[in-house]
């Protein structure tokens, strides 16, 4: 006969321990910049921006991350992840304005339009894509021409085309002990 084990020996995490405030503020930091594969100092940095920016800096927080090139091509459909998103920018398969940007942070402004380099090879990558992410909606600030394989940024986008549950607040909180 095995002997018994406390649930909490097992399993730390599930403990009768109360959570603390830096860990509920850590987590929540966490999930944004995982979810952005982002760095830390990239989000440093950014938080930075969304305090000097008129308005609520979570709110400025999230449209900062929302219009970085490689989450608009994300959310266009052009790549099934963000870390694919990046890799296309990275090759240098993505046109902005019809310039090359190999640069997946660059920040994309309202009536950038984004098109596909007319390279054969970029052109079958993104439509195998496009088929696989079909299923998903393509957000409100956001509009795709699927003839042309062009995508649009109609304005800086709202709270609630943001497709992530995440409370900002927290995210700042944890950053307002830090800088």
């Amino acid at each position: 006969r095995t002997p018994q084990l406390k649930s909490n020996s097992i399993n730390p995490s599930t403990s009768n321990k109360k959570i603390s405030q830096y860990r509920i503020r850590l987590e929540e930091k966490q999930k944004l910049r995982f979810h952005y594969g982002i760095t830390e100092r990239q989000l440093l940095n950014y938080v930075r921006i969304a305090r000097k920016a008129k308005g609520s800096t979570g709110q400025v927080l999230l449209q900062l991350l929302e219009m970085r090139l490689d989450n608009v091509i994300f959310r266009l459909g052009m790549a099934s992840t963000i870390p694919g998103a990046r890799q296309l920018v990275n090759h240098r398969h993505i046109l902005v304005n019809n310039r090359i940007v190999n640069i997946p942070s660059y920040r994309c402004k309202p009536q950038d339009f984004i098109t596909i380099k007319d390279r054969q090879k970029s052109q079958a990558m993104i439509i195998k894509n496009m088929d696989f992410s079909q299923k998903y909606k393509i957000p409100n600030h956001l509009t795709f021409n699927s003839l042309e394989n062009k995508g649009l940024i109609n304005q800086i986008l709202d709270h609630e085309s943001i497709g992530l549950k995440i409370n900002e607040l927290l995210v700042v909180e944890y950053y307002s002990r830090q800088a």
